[in-house]
């Protein structure tokens, strides 16, 4: 055993969460979960069934998890891996679990690796079910999972919507935001709650500014990465307000009030109102620099000509926090960039006067709008520079989180 292991932690006391996944296609988002558990500083190890595997390759959790994926009883070096993995895990969380899965745990069978260790633990166990809605619903399945419960299991309940075949109705998985935060919860993980107390405010999205009642004028931002930073916020302990005009949907039990908004005056209005009692402002939000002066009250026709448009700069919100932000409050800026990404962005944080400005170079491949993954610098008025390679936008959001929970012990002690 190396020095830094503890049999009941990971390495460097860490906390340890086997991670069983099922045979269920929503075994696919085991991944997420796998991913933003170590990206929260847990140490995972994954547990496929055989049936999992049919859904979800083992060699996928094996790099993404901190050790290999394990499948068997009997295909491991020690000649007791349940035993080990129970033994050793802080928590079991079991996500997808089938009913197959279910009842078996239920009957306590332990007719392979994942339901040996279930069986061969003492931790905590959290169960996060997923069928179609005829499976959820039928008695024999409500009786395992009340037989569980009594025994002291958690339940994280399915979501309505989408299922496997088209169909829609209850037994969809959680949404994996969730069960990580329920899981990170339950650890009492306070390495990642050190934003607790604090009110944080995050903007998200690209402003629509009209032309007519139909037009618009917007830009390519999905809101992707603000949604991410106010989800790991609040994960971390904060009070989230997400002022955002973005579609996109927050995951069920996050306790973020969202406010939606569409033009960059609206957003300036719901962000100063947000901003007035916030420890933090993160405004990642991509707003509009120009609108036109004037908006057209009926549809704009060919049959009329070529409209003339004057635009008229929108107001800088992000200046305009800064200026009369309170004592010891963080404010944060998002500059995207096609050039000079690092010297721009350190001119537009110096003008703005903001404690942190997160830059990106959105020509570059995989990077900014639209995508899952972003490539940042986080340039801070102290001249640090702190640079995030190519990663999932939750990575990013947590990178910036650090950063802006630094900041915060900073100003607490020098005031």
């Amino acid at each position: 055993m190396a020095e830094d292991q503890n049999p009941a932690n990971g390495p460097a006391g860490r906390p340890r969460v086997v991670l069983g996944v099922s045979g269920g296609i929503a075994a696919y988002k085991a991944v997420e979960i796998c991913r933003r558990l170590v990206d929260a500083g847990v140490h995972v190890a994954p547990v496929l069934t055989r049936g999992a595997t049919r859904f979800v390759g083992p060699l996928t959790f094996s790099a993404l998890a901190s050790e290999p994926a394990q499948l068997s009883l009997w295909d491991e070096a020690s000649p007791i891996p349940h035993t080990k993995l129970g033994q050793g895990a802080d928590l079991v969380v079991v996500a997808p679990a089938t009913a197959h899965t279910l009842a078996r745990y239920a009957a306590g069978l332990s007719d392979d690796l994942l339901m040996a260790t279930l069986l061969a633990t003492r931790a905590p166990v959290i169960v996060c079910p997923a069928m179609h809605t005829e499976m959820w619903e039928h008695p024999s399945v409500r009786e395992n999972l009340a037989t569980l419960e009594r025994r002291g299991v958690e339940i994280v309940p399915p979501e309505s919507g989408r299922l496997a075949g088209g169909d829609s109705g209850e037994g969809r998985l959680a949404d994996p935001a969730v069960i990580v935060a329920r899981v990170l919860e339950r650890l009492g993980h306070t390495a990642r709650r050190d934003l607790s107390g604090r009110r944080v405010v995050v903007s998200a999205g690209g402003t629509r500014e009209p032309l007519d009642p139909v037009r618009f004028i917007t830009n390519r931002s999905s809101g992707k990465q603000g949604h991410a930073i106010a989800l790991a916020a609040a994960q971390r302990g904060a009070t989230v307000t997400l002022v955002t005009s973005s579609p996109l949907t927050l995951p069920s039990g996050t306790g973020i009030t969202r406010v939606d908004v569409e033009t960059a005056a609206d957003m300036e209005q719901a962000v100063g109102a947000a901003a007035d009692g916030a420890d933090v402002v993160v405004m990642s939000a991509a707003v509009a620099d120009f609108r036109p002066k004037a908006t057209a009250g009926t549809k704009l026709s060919k049959e009329d000509g070529i409209p003339e448009v004057v635009l008229e700069p929108t107001p800088d919100i992000l200046a305009g926090l800064a200026r009369r932000r309170r004592p010891g409050q963080v404010i944060v800026g998002f500059a995207a960039e096609t050039h000079d990404v690092v010297e721009r962005g350190r001119r537009k944080l110096e003008r703005k006067g903001v404690d942190l400005l997160v830059v990106n170079d959105v020509s570059a491949p995989g990077v900014g709008f639209d995508h899952d993954t972003n490539e940042v610098v986080i340039l801070g008025a102290d001249g640090s520079a702190t640079e995030i390679p190519l990663t999932s936008k939750d990575a990013v959001a947590s990178a910036v989180l650090d950063r802006v929970s630094a900041h915060l012990d900073e100003k607490r002690s020098t005031t």
